[in-house]
């Protein structure tokens, strides 16, 4: 079977701070280019001082039908290839082939033109996908409908707000049923409701067999939409396959041992949602039982300690301990939310939040620890799944106690009787 898109030697350079030597210059151009090169001039603007690889010998296929998730760190290069299988951007060197029409969604509003209404805005994506007038009025009502725009439809798309823009571009490349659709990072833009509501859909146009490549920081959606996935690393495929199994490596990249008691730094740790408000920037956890040194250990008591930033004041009603195994399945989500109490207030500036789990029902192992901050339903100030990896001891004096025969994750309490029946 041909494959529906097939990358072949593909890679992507930038030179920096380089603008054409043919392009225009305004007279205020020229003058800042002397103050800042007062020897050479704008002479020095066009030099070929230093490149950047975003892409390098990038070479993958993907079959008709599949929905694969494309990850990595920021900067990895996972939009510079997107944007070339858009046609957005051209490669240096090597070969893209696609098989059939391709929808893109890239970033909020790409394709739309500002001055053009969301009425003719649709026609033109539709054109540009090359449908049909009378295929794009065929599904005209059902994108409009999708989109919640019915008073807005006819008003230039420039006074949209970015959450207008969205829900329009997502309706657009949905429903004008392009062969292969190309997403990044558009499922986390919005309020909840529209992001359930996309991820519904992006599901019925997987199962209509339609080839959807995804790129995505939130890796419960790309283990739910996905049956493959691929991993850039400094513009390389790093691994590609199983989702669970690409998914813990690329998370093994940014995460190590958390040691009982002492703060790990997180500002720099990758994937984190939310729109971070307010951010996570240190954590630690530990029993406080000196008999495992701290460390927590099976039925014993956790205490995650966390250093939030406000960056305005915000409140918050949600602060929940996540717990995920190995193949990044969550095990606990323990959130303050069921204690329904009031939302409480983080002004400006950093804050000390404590959580106590009294009895941690998981079997001796390595875990994986993240943090979530918000204000449900609807806001998530910082989504940290990968601060790191916690061990989990067995309890202290129950080191030689015997094993179950199905092992799992969770310490389960178990009773039993016999009776006899004649």
């Amino acid at each position: 079977m041909r494959p529906a898109i097939r990358v072949s030697n593909l890679s992507k350079r930038f030179r920096l701070g380089v603008r054409a030597s043919g392009s225009y210059r305004t007279l205020r151009e020229s003058i800042v280019d002397w103050f800042r090169w007062p020897k050479h001039g704008a002479g020095l603007r066009n030099c070929d001082e230093s490149e950047l690889w975003a892409l390098r010998n990038v070479n993958l296929e993907v079959q008709p039908g599949q929905v694969v998730g494309l990850i990595g760190r920021n900067g990895a290069g996972k939009s510079t290839l997107l944007k070339v299988l858009s046609r957005v951007t051209e490669p240096t060197t090597g070969r893209v082939e696609l098989l059939g029409r391709v929808g893109s969604l890239l970033e909020v509003g790409t394709g739309f033109h500002l001055e053009l209404t969301g009425r003719e805005n649709v026609f033109l994506n539709g054109s540009i996908l090359g449908m049909s007038r009378r295929e794009i009025k065929r599904r005209f009502d059902e994108i409009v409908a999708f989109a919640e725009l019915e008073k807005f439809i006819d008003t230039p798309v420039k006074r949209y707000s970015s959450g207008m823009y969205v829900r329009l571009a997502f309706a657009v490349a949905a429903h004008l049923e392009p062969e292969i659709l190309i997403i990044d990072e558009v499922l986390a833009v919005g309020d909840a409701s529209f992001q359930n509501k996309c991820i519904s859909k992006t599901m019925e146009v997987a199962r209509s067999g339609r080839t959807i490549l995804l790129v995505s920081h939130q890796m419960d959606l790309v283990r739910r939409l996905c049956g493959s996935a691929i991993l850039l690393r400094q513009g390389e495929v790093a691994a590609a396959g199983d989702p669970n199994t690409v998914i813990s490596e690329y998370l093994a990249e940014g995460a190590g041992r958390i040691l009982p008691g002492i703060p790990v730094e997180t500002l720099r740790i990758n994937p984190r949602g939310g729109n971070l408000e307010a951010v996570f920037v240190a954590a630690s956890c530990t029993s406080r039982d000196a008999r495992t040194q701290g460390h927590p250990y099976t039925d014993g008591p956790l205490y995650v300690t966390a250093t939030v930033e406000a960056r305005r004041g915000v409140w918050f009603n949600s602060f929940c301990v996540q717990i995920f195994d190995r193949q990044r399945s969550r095990l606990i989500a323990a959130d303050t939310i069921v204690l329904k109490e009031p939302p409480r207030a983080l002004e400006p500036g950093q804050h000390i939040l404590e959580a106590v789990i009294p009895r941690l029902p998981l079997l001796p192992g390595v875990y994986m620890l993240g943090l979530c901050l918000a204000q449900r339903p609807v806001t998530v100030f910082d989504n940290c799944e990968t601060i790191g990896e916690i061990e989990i001891l067995p309890a202290p004096g129950r080191e030689n106690d015997p094993k179950p025969y199905f092992e799992g994750p969770v310490a389960c309490d178990i009773h039993w009787l016999n009776r006899h029946i004649n």
